[in-house]
């Protein structure tokens, strides 16, 4: 992912997955609101960030002179102002409150069959009759107010669950420890993947490509973004464990992606998924396919 012989660009790898399952994060519904009320998206709130999401996200950065990636990474998300902050799950929301995690909960009580008004990210009177008909539903306290158990049970996946200041179990001093806790973790050949660590970096965690990919993984600022806010649901420390962390999520995705085809999940790596799909491996990629490959064939 660190090379810039390779024709597409690393940091956009993050934009180039096709909408699939597990790509559908409730959060993004928030962003989509967001940038609607900014009256930069027409497309359908539906959690999923597809190319009409991308394309306002860019829109946007280009506006207020951000770095144009497409991912409402934080400076674009404080750039949205109030409705950008923050991610749904990271406090208790009540009546009069507004902001990203509004507009997330009223598209998940949609999704409920409840009505709530516009999704406009803010919670007012008809979004907190809609909160106390899903508790009484759920068997909760009806008092319109969202805490952790009316969170968990509107949504029950990771991304929800949102902590702002997770706690990692992962070995920190060791690369090949972090290596081989994250490849179970995400059930992901650990020869793989340390294969492909040392094609990219050479298990070096303080290298930094000319095209900003970084550690044992180089991973890119937009993928981390990506991986953070699409595939975990939750802030990654920038540690050395977390960047194996990051590189072996996003493998795996990709893994899934081209139905475990670990060449074509390879060349996705260096040279992007859509590129892949598009124009096949460039001949540069099959080297750092083979390479990576050879490499992870050594004890």
């Amino acid at each position: 992912m660190r090379r810039s012989t390779l024709t597409v660009a690393a940091a956009l790898a993050a934009l180039a997955l096709a909408p699939t399952a597990e790509a559908y994060n409730p959060q993004i519904a928030g962003l989509q609101i967001a940038l609607r009320q900014h009256g930069l998206y027409r497309g359908p709130i539906d959690a999923v960030q597809g190319p009409k999401t991308v394309r306002a996200v860019r829109t946007f950065q280009r506006r207020h002179r951000l770095a144009v990636d497409g991912i409402a990474g934080p400076r674009t998300r404080a750039a949205l102002g109030p409705r950008g902050r923050p991610f749904f799950g990271a406090r208790v929301i009540r009546r009069g409150a507004r902001g990203y995690d509004v507009g997330v909960l009223q598209f998940l009580l949609r999704r409920h069959g409840l009505r709530t008004g516009r999704l406009d990210g803010n919670f007012g009177v008809r979004t907190a009759a809609a909160v106390r008909r899903f508790q009484r539903r759920a068997g909760l306290r009806t008092d319109a107010v969202v805490g952790p158990r009316t969170t968990r049970r509107l949504c029950g996946l990771a991304v929800c669950a949102w902590r702002a200041t997770p706690r990692s179990t992962a070995p920190s001093s060791s690369v090949h420890a972090a290596i081989g806790f994250w490849s179970r973790h995400y059930g992901v050949d650990p020869q793989l993947v340390r294969g492909l660590a040392r094609w990219e970096s050479g298990l070096n965690n303080s290298l930094v490509s000319g095209a900003g990919a970084r550690g044992v993984m180089q991973v890119t600022p937009a993928t981390w973004n990506y991986v953070e806010m699409v595939l975990i649901g939750r802030p990654i420390p920038h540690t050395m464990s977390g960047n194996v962390r990051v590189g072996v999520a996003f493998l795996r995705q990709l893994l899934h992606e081209f139905q475990g085809d670990v060449r074509l999940a390879l060349a996705a790596y260096g040279q992007g998924p859509r590129s892949v799909r598009r124009n096949g491996m460039f001949p540069e990629t099959r080297n750092y396919v083979a390479g990576v490959l050879a490499l992870s064939r050594r004890p």
